[in-house]
């Protein structure tokens, strides 16, 4: 009997233990064990939410990418365009200088040839007043000289 009440003192003793652990001991370490398993819930949703905010993340910088290079590619077609539009402008700007030059380069050559002419009838009258000089044997006054050159340089 001795080792039956010992049996049964022990039996009792773990049962009291039990409910003891189970009314005391067992609700905090329950309490705590929920407890961290609600945070590595939240941890684990916070990741999913950061995954997700990484991805519409990298989705944005790719379409700012994608926009920043449509962006760009407008640019350098302006730039392409401005620059081609320089050169035309250019080019006319050029051409009508060259223009300008060519005329102001021929005004000169006629007005040259003008000159020349000119001079040439002068010394042509002058050269025809002294051969009829000589022709007739005497001078001609200054006056008859000059109307004479006049008529001549007008008639050549």
């Amino acid at each position: 009997m001795n080792m039956n009440a010992t049996l049964l003192g022990q039996a009792i003793a773990f049962f009291l233990f039990v409910v003891f652990c189970m009314k005391y001991v067992w609700p905090p370490i329950m309490e705590a064990i929920e407890e961290r398993q609600k945070k590595i819930a939240d941890g684990l949703a916070a990741a999913d939410r950061a995954a997700k905010d990484l991805d519409l993340a990298q989705a944005n910088a790719s379409d700012q990418l994608k926009e920043a290079k449509r962006a760009a590619s407008e640019l350098i077609e302006q730039a392409n365009k401005r620059k081609a539009q320089i050169v035309d402008d250019a080019k006319i700007e050029a051409q009508a200088e060259r223009e300008k030059i060519l005329a102001q380069g021929m005004a000169e050559i006629e007005a040259e040839r003008n000159r020349a002419r000119d001079e040439l009838r002068k010394q042509v009258a002058t050269l025809a007043v002294i051969g009829a000089e000589k022709i007739i044997g005497r001078s001609i006054d200054v006056e008859a000289q000059n109307d004479i050159l006049n008529k001549l340089t007008a008639e050549l």
